[in-house]
């Protein structure tokens, strides 16, 4: 955890070093809640299929904040995959997303972040509320 720690402040300091701290900081907050908001949806649907759309889209909706959204929704995303990989390499057992799919959601997440329309893995059938 202090790893990770480390790696999201050093990673701050060069994200912002090129930007100006009071743009930067509140798009990166902004660009958390995105996240947020799309993984609170992708659990209220629970619709089979739609997690590479809800991350392509919480990944979107940050990017779209500035760059410290990007900055917000690549360290979001890295962080959750690499945790979900470190989760079962000590539990010596699978959480079910295997690398096959970990690969998957960060092409999904890349896709957002880079501005790319996250309809592209948007599932057929799902409610347009989200």
């Amino acid at each position: 955890m202090k790893l990770y720690t480390v790696l999201t402040i050093c990673s701050l300091v060069l994200g912002v070093s090129s930007q100006n701290w009071f743009t930067f900081i509140p798009e990166a907050v902004q660009g958390a809640w995105d996240m947020l908001r799309a993984y609170r949806d992708m659990r209220e649907a629970n619709y089979i299929g739609a997690d590479k759309y809800f991350h392509a889209r919480g990944n979107y909706d940050a990017a779209q904040r500035g760059p410290g959204g990007v900055w917000a929704a690549e360290v979001i995303s890295n962080m959750r995959e690499d945790s979900q990989r470190f989760t079962d390499l000590i539990k010596h057992e699978d959480s079910g997303h295997g690398l096959e799919d970990s690969r998957a959601d960060q092409e999904a997440n890349e896709w957002g972040w880079s501005g790319k329309d996250p309809n592209h893995f948007r599932p057929a059938g799902l409610p347009d509320k989200y």
